[in-house]
């Protein structure tokens, strides 16, 4: 699966993902903001390759949906370099696709047992029996076909999220996804790395009120509120605001306020681009 050589690959983790991931045979991992974010590579989408005699024909397809075979992939390729620089790691959640930009985000949906998972793609293939894509062993243990070795499955890139990762790693500003709202985090503990693979010396310009603020995080218990708050210092002056739902509490984790809207873009997708999809722009 190789095709470029680069640094370090650094992953991320969610504490209570293997907690849950057993309470039902129809798993929607999406909100457990899975380990997606990587180190080293670069973003890219490439020019038409050969493979076998067959041509692929890389593209920014951000309506891109399809349902086929998955297989998996690991200790062969396990900590060489992926199609962008990055190093694979067969415990992370990544998959390689024939075509996606690299990387971006899909969610996998295995339809032989419904378990839904969110991947980093940052890798070329599967060039096999017509097989869409190939996800990490970690991923195929998860999605439940790991000792199967393939699986039936749906295959959609995430538009917004993988605009926004384009955006941190590209430097471009984030404009066209910065209201999207994804589902909630709630109730999820997240670890976010020391480093990130952009922006890493970027000082947020905050207020001391108004302005915009990065939602990265609502939940029923303070003590989570207060863990994602301690692991995003580095991203800007973090608030914990309360809200009353329907009678009752969420604690929403925010980063700022921003006095400008194109700082608060920044941090949303520096953010987003370490993890927490499910991050979003918040104006008051």
């Amino acid at each position: 699966m190789k095709l470029q050589k680069s640094k370090l690959f650094i992953v991320l983790s969610c504490a209570t993902m293997f907690l849950t991931s057993c309470a039902s045979d129809k798993l929607d991992l999406y909100s457990q903001s899975a380990a997606i974010s990587g180190k080293g590579g670069t973003y890219k989408v490439g020019k038409p390759y050969q493979i076998s005699g067959k041509w692929y024909y890389p593209e920014e397809d951000y309506d891109y949906v399809e349902t086929g075979t998955a297989s998996w992939y690991g200790k062969d390729f396990h900590a060489k370099y992926t199609a962008n620089g990055e190093i694979y790691d067969m415990n992370t959640l990544t998959a390689a696709h024939r075509t996606l930009p690299l990387p971006s985000i899909v969610r996998v949906t295995n339809l032989e047992n419904g378990r839904s998972l969110v991947l980093r793609v940052n890798d070329r293939g599967p060039f096999a029996k017509n097989r869409i894509i190939d996800v990490s062993k970690r991923a195929s243990q998860l999605l439940g076909f790991q000792t199967q070795g393939t699986a039936k499955v749906k295959v959609e890139i995430m538009a917004e999220e993988s605009k926004a990762l384009k955006a941190a790693l590209t430097g471009q500003k984030t404009t066209s996804y910065a209201s999207a709202s994804p589902k909630s985090n709630t109730g999820k503990i997240i670890t976010i790395p020391k480093k990130v693979s952009a922006y890493e010396n970027y000082t947020p310009n905050v207020v001391n009120s108004g302005g915009y603020y990065v939602q990265a995080g609502s939940f029923s218990n303070m003590n989570m509120a207060e863990n994602l708050k301690n692991q995003l210092r580095k991203y800007g002056q973090i608030k914990i605001m309360p809200a009353d739902v329907n009678g009752n509490t969420f604690y929403r984790v925010r980063v700022g306020p921003f006095s400008e809207q194109s700082a608060a873009d920044t941090a949303l997708a520096r953010i987003r681009n370490a993890g927490l999809i499910d991050a979003k722009l918040i104006s008051e």
